[in-house]
């Protein structure tokens, strides 16, 4: 960790407390707000680092986190992919891709221990067949008791190992003392009382660093609404200010699906992008055009539940 963590440092842990996403009522005030959080992570952490899994929120905040970088001189900070072995081959692509054009580095973070025991999402993994770290994971701290387990990372041993395991050993090797993280109030009961600036400093659970929140007064269709109107606009070269595409044949002359920061797999109707077993389409059209507000945007995960995203935010998940 970065010496003199967090000594150094001058944030506001409270702000954000008791607040909602009624508290930013505009999208103008929501994206000050993250514009605001962004600039305060750059000036506050020595090593931070944007957590990114290629869907639209994470893909918000590094649009946002880079374009607070480049405006103010700053170095981009290096992007954090959890790649646990069950993506969307979609997803991965979409991440290479537009990694060379957002000009960034990425570093993959994997629990390869974990994935050498398996050959295919489903198989049977012995707890005992691990190295110490994850059998120690497994026993002490989950307190799992069975001899096998799926891997499957819609499970709670598997999201543990696969992601939680993987994104902090990756924060202890990089060093990283904040992170940006894509999270949203209106998203989980579980992440409804997180602050912008969240610390986790209990050394006993994961490599001592802070949390930045930029788009915590998101909701989802506000996600949705400067995807359009900022972020593609302002990276895709021609594109027409206002354009919402109603598929993805519905795309402006000289456009591909290929040069649009969205991933492809919204436009067939998914609305969150977990794991390739575990998720399915929220419906048929693109995520946008969605009934958003009166229907759960993560209801095809199918590890979603609360205490088990609880359980695995107190060991150090997002």
């Amino acid at each position: 960790m970065v010496e003199g963590f967090p000594k150094y440092l001058s944030v506001n842990y409270r702000h954000g407390e008791e607040e909602g996403p009624g508290d930013y009522p505009s999208l103008l005030d929501k994206m000050d707000r993250c514009v605001d959080t962004c600039l305060t992570g750059l000036e506050q952490y020595e090593n931070p680092a944007v957590m990114w899994t290629g869907g639209k929120d994470s893909t918000l905040v590094l649009y946002a986190v880079n374009e607070v970088a480049e405006e103010t001189g700053r170095e981009k900070p290096t992007a954090v992919l959890i790649d646990h072995f069950q993506h969307f081959e979609e997803t991965l692509k979409f991440v290479e891709r537009w990694a060379g054009r957002f000009g960034i580095d990425v570093h993959y973070a994997r629990n390869e221990d974990v994935a050498a025991q398996a050959e295919k999402p489903g198989d049977e993994i012995r707890v005992e067949d691990l190295n110490e770290q994850n059998r120690r994971e497994v026993r002490a701290k989950l307190g799992y008791g069975e001899e096998t387990f799926p891997f499957l990372l819609d499970s709670y041993v598997g999201n543990h190992l696969l992601k939680t395991v993987a994104l902090n050993d990756a924060l202890g090797e990089l060093e990283i003392d904040g992170v940006f993280s894509g999270i949203r109030w209106d998203e989980q009961e579980a992440r409804a009382d997180e602050t912008f600036f969240s610390p986790r400093h209990e050394t006993e659970k994961y490599p001592p660093h802070d949390r930045i929140h930029p788009i915590l007064q998101f909701e989802e269709r506000a996600v949705w609404d400067a995807t359009w109107r900022y972020v593609v606009p302002n990276l895709v070269e021609g594109y027409p200010e206002g354009h919402v595409p109603q598929s993805r044949h519905d795309l402006p002359e000289g456009v591909d699906l290929s040069d649009l920061p969205v991933s492809p797999k919204y436009f067939e109707g998914f609305r969150s992008l977990g794991s390739e077993t575990g998720t399915v389409r929220g419906g048929d059209g693109p995520a946008w055009l969605q009934e958003l507000e009166t229907t759960t945007e993560r209801a095809g995960r199918a590890q979603d539940k609360e205490d088990l995203m609880q359980k695995l935010r107190d060991l150090g998940y997002m």
